[in-house]
């Protein structure tokens, strides 16, 4: 395997969901060969329905779309400004608002329906393939098997075809396959709950601000959307967090039903709430892999780092990975040096790990004083957002986490 014509590509992303489609984007037309494997059927990657998910963006991550050529590929009007965010406890209301005057924009970031990044990419992935030639994806395939020894990889798929490449990526999904195969294991929190996602219209204005409100019993949130393009009213991405035994009956409510449930649960405060999307739900499991790296193998995207929903960073975290591999990648190919070399594979494990382990910790820490019940851990969490409401560096610097410019 030292010659380097026995080698059918240079680099296998296995998994083509937006990560890995980004990597294969940012690496495209710079002179190596790429191979995608993914499970899914062509017509689901073409045409992705609508999942419920809607991702909050950073300034930075917005950045990085528009250099992949997404950003342009989305309508202006499925662009909804995140400007501000606000955290509530219980059935008070105060609370601790983060201002987008705290981050020198005219707001936090941007919320993007996730099939909409997922086609985006896609298209951005076919155009790059067609322009340059070094893009193959490989539909309806999976992993069966890999190795990797200091001279290359080679991976053997379900199909039986066997493939030889100097590098492997995982990008297929947090409980991926491919990391396991390699030995990789994982820090996983299963928060025993399930989140139901879906868009509903209300009443009274969000004025674009993001609501995380842990209440007793249950944790909401809203993203602000654009007004619905029917009716013009008001509409966010609502995100309710139970139990998954409790969840179950509300995803079969008939709609008028599940609104009156809705605004309810959202004490009235947002007024009338009607459903105007199909329901969707998931479990809530945090996963950190022991390692991001191994012998010509790498992980990025949700692979890498699987976060709770909470501080909205799951999908920043891994465009922020695909930046970092793919500069070490490309930096090291343009040199005639080897892009999998253990130098280039631990520098993008020490920089990655260390932009994403802090606030992974910390996010497992605020999900589980916020969702603890009890007396005191209501009373310590009313306190920590009083304070924090009052210390405006503390609110800077969770201004420059969620608009990505720290």
């Amino acid at each position: 395997m030292n010659d380097v014509t026995t080698f059918e590509t240079d680099i296998i992303i296995s998994g083509a969901g937006p990560a890995g489609l980004c990597l294969a984007k940012s690496l495209s037309g710079r002179g190596l060969r790429i191979t995608m494997i993914e499970q899914l059927p062509q017509s689901d990657l073409a045409n992705p329905p609508f999942d419920g998910r809607e991702i909050a963006l950073t300034q930075h991550s917005a950045q990085l779309m528009r250099a992949l050529g997404l950003w342009q590929r989305i309508e202006a009007s499925a662009i909804s400004p995140l400007r501000d965010a606000r955290v509530l406890n219980g059935p008070s209301p105060f609370a601790m608002t983060i201002g987008h005057q705290l981050s020198q924009k005219s707001e936090l970031g941007w919320l993007v329906s996730n099939h909409l990044i997922r086609k985006a990419a896609y298209e951005a992935v076919q155009e790059s393939a067609q322009s340059h030639q070094d893009l193959t994806l490989l539909f309806g395939e999976k992993v069966a098997s890999l190795r990797t020894d200091d001279q290359g990889a080679s991976v053997t798929l379900g199909s039986g075809r066997t493939l030889k490449a100097r590098m492997i990526v995982a990008a297929d999904s947090r409980f991926s396959e491919t990391r396991r195969a390699m030995g990789i294991g994982a820090d996983m929190h299963d928060f025993g709950k399930t989140m139901l996602v879906c868009c509903m219209t209300h009443e009274q204005p969000h004025h674009h601000a993001a609501w995380e409100w842990f209440g007793y019993g249950q944790t909401l949130a809203l993203l602000p959307m654009n007004p619905d393009p029917v009716t013009n009213e008001y509409r966010s991405s609502v995100v309710l967090t139970l139990p998954s035994t409790a969840i179950a009956p509300l995803m079969s409510l008939e709609p008028d039903t599940f609104g009156l449930e809705m605004q309810t649960r959202f004490l009235q405060r947002l007024g009338r709430m009607t459903l105007v999307s199909t329901r969707h739900s998931y479990p809530l499991v945090g996963v950190y892999p022991h390692r991001f790296v191994a012998r010509r193998f790498a992980t990025v995207g949700d692979a890498a780092v699987g976060m709770h929903p909470v501080t909205a960073h799951g999908f920043n975290f891994g465009l922020l990975g695909v930046e970092t591999l793919s500069q070490f990648v490309l930096t090291t190919h343009a040199s005639g040096g080897d892009i999998a070399s253990p130098r280039v594979l631990e520098g993008y494990e020490k920089i990655h790990r260390r932009a994403t382990r802090p606030l992974y910790l910390a996010t497992q820490l605020v999900s589980t004083l916020y969702t603890n019940d009890s007396p005191p851990a209501r009373l310590l969490r009313d306190t920590a957002l009083r304070l924090g409401e009052a210390l405006v560096p503390f609110k800077r610097a969770i201004a420059a986490t969620l608009s990505g410019t720290r």
